[in-house]
């Protein structure tokens, strides 16, 4: 069973130079990929495959684009087969079967949304507390709990707060519980979170109402900060 282990990273400045503009990478490949297919749809043509659009979008493109050159080839890449496989779920959706899922058919990406860039194989090293990216560098890691095994891939992952993470995919071993011969029936409410069929109940957190006087401290000291400064993002 594969399973994700996510971990804060916190690359210098220059670092996240080099990461941005990797994000920037994969998110033209898939937009001009994307945009390239739509255009063949309109003029009654098959999608092209993952090999024609590698070719065209990265081999071919780095030959005009020096800035391609850049940056990493395997995120390049996975974006290109992240894209053929959604193009195979929306196929696979638009085809009626019963156990298809239904999906939309994919979106062009924004700077302003989720950024991500996938590493894979022996494209990247995990240290200590460095997580090592080729033309990136060595990025301190915060390990918060060990990794199960060796990880098959990493997501460097940027947040809209700006927050960077690296998310590791790991093979592991689901654990069975032991069995036993009691069960409890669950009823979820509202006043009351949850009422177990023994009579036991289970108040809600409402971390809202505990609080509120913090808000309304922030709220007030907010209103003194001045417009645009970097406090008031801060606060």
């Amino acid at each position: 069973m594969k399973a994700r282990y996510r971990y804060r990273i916190y690359p210098n400045h220059i670092q996240i130079t080099r990461i941005n503009q990797l994000f920037g990478c994969c998110r033209y490949v898939w937009n001009q990929s994307l945009a390239y297919c739509n255009q063949l749809y309109v003029s009654g043509q098959k999608k092209p495959s993952y090999t024609d659009l590698t070719k065209q979008f990265i081999t071919q493109a780095k030959k005009e684009l020096v800035w391609l050159k850049e940056v990493a080839s395997t995120p390049l890449q996975q974006c290109l087969k992240d894209l053929d496989q959604a193009y195979k779920n929306f196929f696979n959706s638009c085809s009626g079967k019963p156990k298809a899922i239904k999906v939309k058919h994919p979106k062009f990406k924004s700077r302003k949304s989720r950024q991500t860039a996938r590493f894979v194989g022996a494209n990247y090293k995990v240290g200590q507390d460095k997580l090592y990216l080729p033309k990136v560098g060595k990025i301190k890691i915060v390990w918060s709990r060990p990794l199960a095994s060796q990880p098959t891939s990493v997501t460097i992952i940027k947040d809209s707060d700006n927050r960077y993470f690296a998310s590791f995919v790991v093979e592991t071993l689901p654990e069975p519980l032991p069995k036993t011969e009691n069960s409890i029936g669950i009823d979820l409410g509202i006043s009351t979170f949850a009422t177990l069929s023994n009579g036991d109940k289970i108040e809600g957190p409402k971390p809202l109402k505990q609080n509120l006087k913090k808000l309304a401290k922030f709220q007030r000291k907010l209103v003194r900060t001045e417009k645009g400064s970097k406090p008031i993002r801060k606060t």
